[in-house]
């Protein structure tokens, strides 16, 4: 090859790195402002629930702990063994500005909940340009059943697991010399925590989806191992439901295997779908 052939593929390699470079670039700038409009969301959600507190902490965030809940009714009238009218505990505060850390906590975690619809339509605006015609397609629903299924736990962790959680932890006693008495960040963080975790794991469907669509998981698969699966899915529902009655553990995880059924159904969807795919890239 001659010196100047060789000089005009490096002009062209040159520009195609550089071409690559400069998309790489677009794309983490793309990045950047859904991020930046994500967190705006967060903030102005924030700031509704931190100068609208009083109403949220007293309806909501205290709900668990007042016998009044919606929860404890409900379990009243399951019969006189499942009602809560007291709880033998005190929620207590020990640092100087535990209160208000509460309520900026609190008010910040607020915000992502309410806002996880809209952080997921961005992340879908900033992936649909990479996906091709038929995969926008099979994914156009994503936003919507995503931010359903996480709000639904959401949902149940705080109306069914967290009201089981607090009131035979705040019930519990080894002695009568020992009182129960719970920071509020405690109290917070288990909230929180529950509610946060039941949301994730109702996402469950849509995690089969992903795995079923890059082949990793099939229907077939799940309908095989589904016997596992239910000893698995007793064992989750026993960890998130601290009483040790059946009734509640089963209330817990009754959902859980509604979500497998679900994920079974969409797994076997998509399964078909890549088995015709298949069939006709090898009959063109």
């Amino acid at each position: 090859m001659s010196d100047d052939n060789k000089l005009v593929k490096a002009i062209k390699d040159k520009g195609k790195s550089l071409e690559a470079e400069m998309s790489f670039f677009d794309h983490l700038e793309a990045l950047r402002w859904h991020l930046i409009r994500a967190a705006i969301a967060v903030v102005v959600l924030a700031l509704v629930a931190f100068f609208n507190y009083d109403y949220i902490f007293n309806n909501y965030i205290m709900g668990p702990f007042r016998p009044d809940f919606w929860t404890y009714r409900m379990m009243c009238k399951l019969g006189e063994g499942f009602c809560i009218t007291k709880f033998n505990a005190v929620i207590i505060n020990t640092e100087v500005a535990g209160q208000f850390m509460l309520q900026i906590n609190s008010s910040v975690l607020i915000g992502i909940i309410l806002s996880i619809p809209y952080i997921l339509w961005e992340i879908w605006r900033f992936i649909k340009p990479a996906l091709l015609e038929k995969e926008r397609k099979a994914a156009s629903g994503f936003v919507f059943y995503a931010s359903m299924l996480f709000l639904l736990g959401i949902l149940f962790g705080y109306y069914v697991i967290a009201p089981e959680s607090i009131a035979f932890l705040a019930n519990y006693e080894v002695s009568d010399t020992i009182k129960n008495e719970f920071t509020v960040s405690s109290y917070l963080s288990m909230v929180a925590t529950i509610t946060l975790i039941i949301g994730i794991v109702f996402e469950l469907p849509i995690f089969i989806y992903i795995l079923a669509s890059i082949g990793i998981l099939t229907g077939t698969f799940m309908k095989r191992t589904r016997r596992y699966a239910v000893v698995i899915l007793l064992i989750v529902g026993a960890i998130i439901s601290p009483s040790p009655d059946f009734l509640t553990t089963m209330i817990a995880t009754l959902p859980l295997f509604v979500l497998y059924e679900v994920g079974i159904v969409v797994a076997s969807v998509v399964e078909k779908r890549r088995a015709r795919a298949h069939d006709e890239l090898m009959n063109s």
